[in-house]
């Protein structure tokens, strides 16, 4: 398949790039700065800005779907805003293109408690919460998307954390997954794992799933 990458030198971005590529898949990463993306079998990087004037819908076309891990940077200021506007663009892209989209967000829209989800927590850090909020206003905004956009969003484990390919997790819903430790945790290599899985053998269109031990 030819897939789209957002964010391809990011933390969750580079494990995409790599299980993308191991697995054969051809990668269009769309860059602000291509020069950060050295030259592979597989790679095409382009140089985009998502929150460009007209948007980038032309970008994909011949494309199969487009993954955004797009982060707006964690210490940027504007960053609930920032977040938003990149994210409305992608989802506006993907639409106009008729391709289908897969969004990283993060955990703090899963529910640890009926009616409670991890973001509103006394215990959630305040250096995420921006960045927590806005990706579940994303969330919102797909729900609410009454147009054919195929998405798909995907919510890490609450402890998203460096470390082996294992192939070896199980998904939930709209909960966090706990290990036999009552722990919620996944390597991002094994995250990108289960998100290139989906798109191979789409099982949660127009819905969210988790990933964890």
């Amino acid at each position: 398949m030819n897939i789209a990458l957002i964010g391809a030198t990011g933390f969750v971005g580079k494990a995409l790039l790599e299980e993308l590529l191991s697995r054969g898949h051809s990668v269009r990463a769309l860059q602000r700065d291509v020069a950060k993306l050295p030259a592979r079998t597989g790679l095409e990087a382009r140089a985009v800005d998502v929150l460009a004037e007209g948007g980038f819908a032309s970008e994909l076309k011949g494309v199969d779907a487009i993954v955004s891990a797009y982060n707006a940077g964690w210490g940027n200021p504007n960053l609930h805003d920032d977040f938003l506007r990149g994210s409305d663009a992608i989802a506006a892209a993907a639409r106009d293109a008729g391709v289908r989209l897969i969004v990283v967000g993060g955990a703090g829209s899963l529910f640890i408690a009926p009616g409670q989800q991890l973001v509103d927590s006394p215990a959630f850090p305040a250096e995420w919460k921006q960045g927590a909020l806005a990706a579940r206003e994303a969330l919102n905004r797909l729900r609410a998307d009454t147009t054919a956009l195929d998405w798909t969003f995907v919510s890490p484990a609450m402890h998203l954390v460096p470390g082996e390919r294992t192939g070896k997790f199980r998904l939930g819903g709209e909960e966090p997954v706990f290990d036999a430790q009552g722990e919620s945790h996944i390597t991002v290599a094994d995250l990108a794992a289960s998100i290139v899985n989906e798109i191979e053998s789409p099982q949660h269109r127009r819905g969210r799933f988790t990933a964890g031990y």
